[in-house]
């Protein structure tokens, strides 16, 4: 730009518009587009408003909606006449995590304290619904004793092995690596701590990972030696805790959540799963395991809910069956759901400062 050129002030309906940006608030972002530095460019020429937006999260199946929902909104709270909007979305890297992955740009490790919340179900989900609103997505199974991934997403067989590195296997579109492929389904794995941490290190670094957004680590329940190897030795972007309602796996929900926040790695929100049962006979709801124990939970950490999940058949048939819910029924409001929170996952991830954690207090190997 000349720099003599005089400086032109803004003109009323440019004024309007960012008065109107600033006042709406993106459901999944949690702010407005101004304020989450997702408006590109903003213009107007007579009476026509054009505007181009710039997600930092999946959003395939979200970009319409939301052109649609702001144009509304921009016509009626301005003077424009027409107005033009552009969504586009791309997933930035973290810099710690392209260093230490090259493949990979964002690594997201879901958790929970205690076994039996359906985490395993709720991460495959998720990972589905990232996939599904156009990214690329990989799943690794970090839970060595307990592999659940080749039931979840119907896989069977060995890797392939090529140039000393193992291929990930696709189900539904993800890549996944498992020991469950490397063992047989039955074999338990009796092995010690550093074991443990030596072969998920090595599933994670010697898998040829192909140009990730994100890879999911579905973690085992618990505060153990596979999670202190996570946050030692791989740069997690970020933490997601699975619970259910009841006070019993809060209690060991809050334990995860403290652990991430004690190695620096934020946690995205809290998941509660299994929150309310709807019966399939008369619609009547019930909330077995209890209601607002994850609300109650994020209130106290100065977290968030990002999503609530119903206790439902299909979920529970669709993970035996290797066709998750996601892909079963994606049009239906289960998918819905998983989608909702993947997104709101993806978006926070997006304004979260991208740096790898670094652990605030030590962590001695025995």
């Amino acid at each position: 730009m000349n720099a003599c050129a005089p400086h032109l002030a803004p003109t009323p309906l440019l004024q309007q518009a960012e008065l109107a940006l600033g006042q709406w608030i993106d459901p999944y972002l949690g702010c407005d587009l101004l304020s989450a530095g997702a408006v590109r460019s903003l213009d107007t020429t007579g009476g026509q408003l054009r505007l181009a937006i710039q997600l930092g999260f999946p959003a395939e199946g979200y970009r319409q909606i939301l052109a649609e929902q702001l144009r509304g909104h921009l016509l009626a709270q301005t003077d424009a006449e027409a107005v033009e909007i552009q969504v586009a979305w791309t997933v930035e890297a973290a810099p710690a995590t392209v260093q230490a992955l090259p493949a990979v740009k964002q690594l997201i490790a879901v958790a929970s304290g205690k076994g039996g919340v359906g985490k395993s179900t709720t991460a495959t989900n998720l990972a589905l619904a990232l996939a599904a609103d156009g990214a690329r997505v990989g799943m690794l199974d970090a839970d060595l004793y307990g592999p659940s991934q080749p039931r979840l997403l119907g896989l069977s067989g060995l890797p392939e092995s090529r140039d000393g590195k193992l291929q990930p296997m696709l189900g539904h579109g993800l890549q996944c690596m498992s020991i469950g492929f490397l063992v047989d389904e039955e074999a338990p794995v009796i092995w010690r701590g550093p074991m443990i941490s030596q072969a998920l290190t090595r599933l994670l670094n010697e898998t040829a990972w192909d140009n990730l957004d994100y890879l999911i680590v579905d973690l085992p329940p618990g505060t153990g030696d596979i999670h202190l190897t996570l946050a030692q030795r791989m740069p997690v972007s970020a933490a997601l805790i699975v619970t259910t309602p009841q006070d019993i796996a809060l209690l060991d929900a809050r334990k995860g959540l403290r652990m991430f926040d004690k190695v620096n790695v934020p946690v995205l929100g809290i998941i509660e799963n299994m929150s309310l049962h709807i019966c399939s006979q008369c619609g009547h709801e019930e909330h077995i395991f209890g209601s607002g124990g994850a609300r109650r939970m994020a209130e106290q950490y100065g977290s968030q809910v990002l999503g609530e999940l119903p206790l439902d058949i299909r979920i529970r048939l669709g993970a035996d069956d290797g066709l998750p819910i996601v892909v079963s029924a994606p049009e239906g409001s289960l998918a819905q759901a998983y989608r909702d929170i993947a997104r709101r996952s993806a978006a926070r991830l997006s304004l979260q400062p991208q740096q790898a954690g670094q652990p605030q207090v030590a962590i001695v190997d025995a």
